[in-house]
């Protein structure tokens, strides 16, 4: 059986140890890490002594490795570089220079704010990775309360329990129409306008906040709205609207998706409010870096509506 090392061996033992071999000399050690050659020394003493192995021979001119002591260098110094490179990483992370982020998105990273803002976050945070999540609003809020994610930028302005909710910006909403639709000539269109229209959504992900926005503004108008929810990607919802299936609601930043057949018209007074859900609890440096630079530039710019 392997016997034990019967003192604990600390970073400073490593250091004095690894000096004097590099050096030859306990003096030269001293003087080139700063320290009194009799700390070094003792350090060095109480290293030996807790191995149960002698580490260097000592002569007049000073010292050199026995086969133990080369053994140990080797394993000693690959130590010291792994608490460096540890300590570094940690201390880059607690900057936010590194890191991950899970972020959960409705709208679209295109253009608009959301892309202007993880562009400047891009900038200045190149070393930290950055996941985009669609998914429904109530699993955003789910899995930021299990520290699962980040922070989740979704539609509307509702409190959470457990969570922070940051009123970010708006979008001006649009509608996605045929090319030949009757509307298509409008500079504008209104809500009753589309009281008998055909409403696409999706059937997952951010497809339940987009039908909650549409029955709320409808309801209140006496409207019950034909809403069809399709098992797709909300950009493909695009292409669906090119062959006459039916109309989908937009935010300005998705107006960027050009497709021959489909034109987008705003509604009139009309946009979409936007917030940023996340824990106050959560302790990553990456996510307050992130929420630091939305609220600056929330300030600095106004919003579109």
């Amino acid at each position: 059986m392997q016997s034990r090392v019967r003192v604990s061996i600390g970073l400073r033992h490593l250091r004095y140890f690894i000096a004097a071999a590099e050096h030859g000399s306990l003096r030269k050690a001293g003087v080139a890490i700063e320290v009194q050659e009799s700390a070094i020394s003792r350090g060095i003493r109480d290293l030996e002594d807790g191995i149960g192995a002698s580490l260097f021979i000592r002569h007049p001119s000073g010292v050199s490795l026995t086969l133990a002591g080369q053994r140990f260098l080797a394993r000693a110094r690959n130590a010291l570089d792994q608490i460096r490179e540890a300590s570094e990483e940690a201390a880059a992370i607690g900057r936010a220079e590194q890191g991950h982020l899970k972020i959960g998105l409705f709208s679209s990273l295109a253009s608009g704010f959301l892309s202007d803002l993880f562009d400047l976050y891009d900038q200045r945070y190149a070393g930290v990775h950055i996941d985009f999540v669609d998914a429904a609003m109530e699993d955003h809020v789910v899995a930021i309360r299990r520290f699962e994610m980040d922070a989740a930028f979704v539609l509307g302005r509702r409190p959470w329990s457990d969570c922070d909710v940051l009123h970010a910006w708006d979008e001006r909403l649009f509608i996605a129409l045929p090319r030949g639709h009757r509307l298509a000539a409008r500079a504008e269109i209104a809500w009753l306008d589309l009281a008998d229209e055909t409403f696409l959504v999706r059937s997952e992900g951010s497809g339940n906040q987009v039908r909650a926005f549409l029955e709320q503004h409808f309801q209140a108008m006496g409207v019950f709205p034909r809403i069809v929810p399709q098992q797709i990607a909300r950009y493909s919802l695009i292409g669906l609207v090119a062959t006459g299936r039916g109309i989908v609601p937009v935010v300005h930043s998705e107006t960027v998706i050009s497709m021959p057949d489909v034109i987008y018209k705003p509604m009139a007074g009309e946009g979409m409010p936007f917030s940023v859900i996340y824990s106050p609890k959560n302790d990553n440096p990456a996510v307050r870096t992130l929420l630091s630079l939305t609220r600056t530039m929330l300030r600095d710019r106004k919003s579109p509506v």
